[in-house]
């Protein structure tokens, strides 16, 4: 049986749709009361894997660094002793490596490494539609994100989704394996403004965060946004190879999605 975590979220519930449509047999977990079985990664006794012999741990991020590392620590543990035997791990590209937020993701790698467990690493990187949104242009017409002129190999969420449902539907297949799953075609924020007919005029990083910190986020995101603009201004985050066609033979146009995000997203 297969257990996916944070089946509310976006990307999971979208694998555990997919992956019933497929035939497999799922287990939606999630602190949602709509879950099959409502888990919570900031209780441990409400971590239960019985029965299930494969388990895709879809990251818990949206916190500090040392919230993720405790959650997963947690999931991990009790996945073992209860006789997990592969654990699939949704995680962050290595062409994210300078983002704020792979910390986390590069030390629960290394737990499932050690785990004693099978296991599969997706290597995931920037939604196309993360991209788009925050490329979004604002009440003046103009995006002013600062993202430079650096290209950034986003992924469209579901080719995620189906990546990961080719590795469910044959976990043994993929045992030991770690995909990097960056976007086949990098495209970057003045080449988006461009296809949408907004004028592109970058803001300085300060004042970035000056009007993220203006914004209701958590204290920590603002830092972590801010991160995707530095990175892909300095050219960080393209990638020349991607194992994204290994999984998804026809993966979607990245561009496209941001692209349609971009606009979905602007301001009035």
């Amino acid at each position: 049986m297969i257990l996916i975590t944070g089946a509310s979220g976006q990307l999971a519930s979208m694998v555990a749709e997919r992956a019933r449509q497929n035939g497999l047999a799922v287990i939606r977990a999630s602190r949602s009361p709509d879950a099959d079985r409502q888990m919570d990664f900031d209780q441990p006794d409400t971590l239960d894997f019985s029965g299930v012999d494969t388990l895709l741990l879809t990251s818990a991020g949206y916190a500090e660094d040392d919230v993720v590392m405790r959650r997963h620590g947690a999931v991990l543990a009790a996945a073992s002793a209860e006789g997990v035997k592969h654990i699939i791990y949704t995680s962050l590209s290595k062409a994210s490596h300078h983002l704020g937020f792979a910390l986390a993701h590069r030390w629960t790698e290394r737990q499932i490494m050690a785990s004693g467990m099978d296991w599969t690493i997706l290597r995931n990187g920037l939604y196309a539609e993360l991209i788009g949104a925050l490329a979004a242009p604002g009440r003046d017409g103009r995006i002013t994100s600062p993202f430079g002129n650096g290209g950034i190999s986003a992924v469209a969420r579901g080719d995620l989704a189906e990546a990961a449902v080719a590795v469910l539907s044959d976990p043994a297949a993929h045992a030991g394996r770690c995909y990097e799953l960056s976007g086949m075609k990098a495209f970057s924020v003045p080449e988006l403004a461009a296809r949408i007919g907004c004028p592109y005029e970058p803001a300085s990083l300060e004042a970035e965060r000056t009007r993220l910190a203006a914004l209701p986020l958590l204290p920590f995101q603002a830092p972590m946004l801010l991160s995707i603009c530095s990175a892909a201004a300095a050219g960080f985050l393209q990638t020349e190879a991607s194992d994204l066609e290994t999984l998804v033979p026809q993966p979607q146009d990245a561009f496209a999605v941001a692209c349609a995000a971009a606009n979905s997203a602007r301001m009035t």
